[in-house]
């Protein structure tokens, strides 16, 4: 609640900008016009088996991704577990998103490893993520670090020509943790 005014912020920065917000779990029901207040209750309470399914969706939870100089929101990453048979087809485990303002400057990079971290926490050994065909931004990030393309194909939820991705957690936690552990401060 103390960040309220700064997450209204950066999810209006997506609508400004016309921008898809990935990533964003139950804070970006806002925009279908859930209460703040609510939408994070909700986002705080997907965690929880019984809760997710009552909605039917997968477990998952929400983290923002907040630069240490000027403590600014820049992203957000979701990560989701027991997945539904949807997600476990398109969408899987990990959704993120940059504000618009400051993409191509790396910030994603980071904010992929300290997903794969809170999914390695959560006994994730794999993890599936996938992204439009087109979005070569994403594409980079995945290869980045370490991911490794399984497929593309039209994702019959929305006609749209997806990438799928696998990560080995471990793997890419070990071999990356050098080029990004000097730029994260955990809090």
């Amino acid at each position: 609640m103390t960040r309220k005014d700064e997450i209204i912020d950066y999810l209006n920065e997506f609508a400004l900008y016309q921008s898809d917000l990935n990533g964003a779990g139950s804070l970006a029901q806002i925009f279908d016009g859930l209460s703040f207040e609510d939408a994070l209750e909700r986002c705080l309470n997907m965690q929880y088996e019984e809760y997710a399914k009552k909605l039917g969706r997968c477990q998952s939870k929400t983290f923002l991704l907040i630069r240490g100089n000027d403590d600014k929101i820049i992203g957000n990453i979701n990560i989701r577990w027991n997945l539904t048979e949807e997600m476990k087809q398109f969408g899987g485990n990990i959704g993120y998103s940059i504000r618009p303002t400051e993409r191509k400057k790396g910030y994603n990079k980071v904010n992929l490893y300290l997903g794969l971290r809170e999914a390695k926490k959560l006994g994730l050994d794999r993890v599936m993520l996938d992204c439009d065909a087109s979005n070569i931004a994403s594409f980079k990030t995945m290869c980045a670090l370490g991911g490794i393309l399984e497929r593309t194909e039209i994702d019959p939820s929305d006609g749209i020509l997806t990438s799928v991705y696998w990560f080995n957690v471990d793997e890419c936690l070990e071999k990356y943790k050098e080029q990004y552990i000097d730029k994260i401060k955990l809090r």
